[in-house]
């Protein structure tokens, strides 16, 4: 067997999707994409098929080591996105080839649900309460909002208080049996970080994730230092190598690889493994389309500290299509009572829709992050 093409198609609301093809007429299918780079990731992929055409698409693992260490720079956030799609194709591939949900692949799985959680509240959280009512109703037991919108790097504490305020609101709204993850969205800094995670206390976070910037996980240790609940981060590490440090400095309770940023399903479980040596639970980062959260669930499965999964169903970005809208059957990804059975299906355990893909690749996107600015009109973290 021979991969023979790579197609790519950019669909709305902001996804990319890829489809690699084989002389003996087996495909798989990945979603190799950065939110706001898809063309960069999409011409990424391209300039990446020259080491795959021709190619078996069974050495995963080889082609992995190939794309990744063929070319003399290596890693960040486009490249990885582009190898983490072509790794979820691959293994989408060989599982259709033998019949085999991927999990069958990586072991058998651990686990036979995957319990989900949902977004409410939107970039400028407001409303929470009555979002969190309504997912708790649709049988949710966890959620996710947005902690703040913008803040200074050194903002008032009235600023703070609103921030308080929102999650108190939540947490009266759901009880104190439902799960809150608080997004900090990297849009804290460290100087208001550390009143802030300590003013969340009273009211039992989930988790808190991305407390800082990627580039100052450094300072973590300090901030964080004697609070009641987990930390979460990693939705912009984008290897084993970048979560090490972190890890090593016992500065995290719970990682979060998305598996279209980190090299794909073959990375994602190497950095879950990574994880599990240091007694840190697993829940992957997944704003994104149905072929990144079956390739989540895939990994999931198979990793014992996996504890709950994101999913983007109905979040405030996917203007024009949702999630399962690109499937032939929603079925595999249908959630409830806030729980995702596993795939059993072959490969990743979805079907995609292609002629729907074609259709909607004539519509295409061209989404972007909103850029904010402070009072002052110096730009501010999204």
């Amino acid at each position: 067997m021979r991969i023979t093409r790579l197609q790519t198609w950019q669909i709305p609301p902001r996804w990319l999707f890829l489809k690699i093809e084989t002389d003996e007429g087996v495909a798989g299918w990945g979603e190799p994409v950065l939110e706001g780079r898809a063309a960069t990731v999409e011409a990424a992929v391209h300039e990446l098929a020259d080491y795959l055409v021709g190619q078996d698409p069974r050495r995963i693992e080889h082609l992995w080591q190939t794309l990744y260490r063929g070319g003399f720079y290596r890693g960040g956030p486009v490249l990885m996105s582009a190898i983490a799609g072509i790794d979820q194709a691959l293994w989408d591939l060989k599982g259709r080839a033998l019949g085999v949900p991927v999990h069958e692949l990586l072991g058998g799985a651990c686990r036979e649900r995957m319990r989900m959680y949902a977004w409410t509240g939107g970039d400028r959280p407001g409303e929470v309460a009555a979002g969190a009512k309504a997912l708790v109703a649709e049988g949710f037991t966890a959620f996710k909002m947005n902690g703040t919108a913008e803040l200074a790097i050194v903002d008032s504490h009235a600023r703070i208080d609103e921030a308080v305020a929102r999650v108190a609101e939540a947490r009266a709204a759901v009880g104190p049996e439902v799960g809150i993850g608080i997004d900090f969205h990297g849009r804290v800094h460290r100087p208001m970080a550390k009143a802030l995670l300590r003013e969340l206390e009273p009211f039992h976070p989930m988790f808190v994730e991305e407390p800082v910037l990627p580039e100052h996980l450094h300072c973590l240790p300090q901030i964080t230092a004697g609070l009641g609940y987990p930390i979460a981060t990693g939705e912009r590490l984008h290897s084993r190598y970048d979560f090490r440090p972190v890890l090593e400095a016992g500065c995290v309770d719970i990682v979060q690889p998305d598996l279209s940023h980190c090299g794909g399903i073959t990375e994602g479980r190497k950095i879950a493994v990574l994880a599990e040596t240091w007694d840190v639970a697993l829940a992957p980062h997944c704003p994104l389309g149905p072929l990144t959260l079956a390739a989540s669930l895939q990994v999931d499965a198979v990793s014992h500290n996996a504890f709950i999964q994101e999913q983007s169903m109905g979040i405030h970005y996917n203007v024009g299509n949702d999630v399962l809208d690109y499937l032939l059957d929603p079925a595999p990804l249908r959630i409830e009572g806030g729980y995702c059975a596993i795939p059993q299906g072959p490969g990743l355990g979805v079907e995609i829709n292609e002629a729907y893909v074609a259709e909607r690749a004539r519509v295409g996107h061209r989404w972007r992050n909103p850029v904010w600015q402070h009072a002052d009109g110096s730009v501010a973290e999204w």
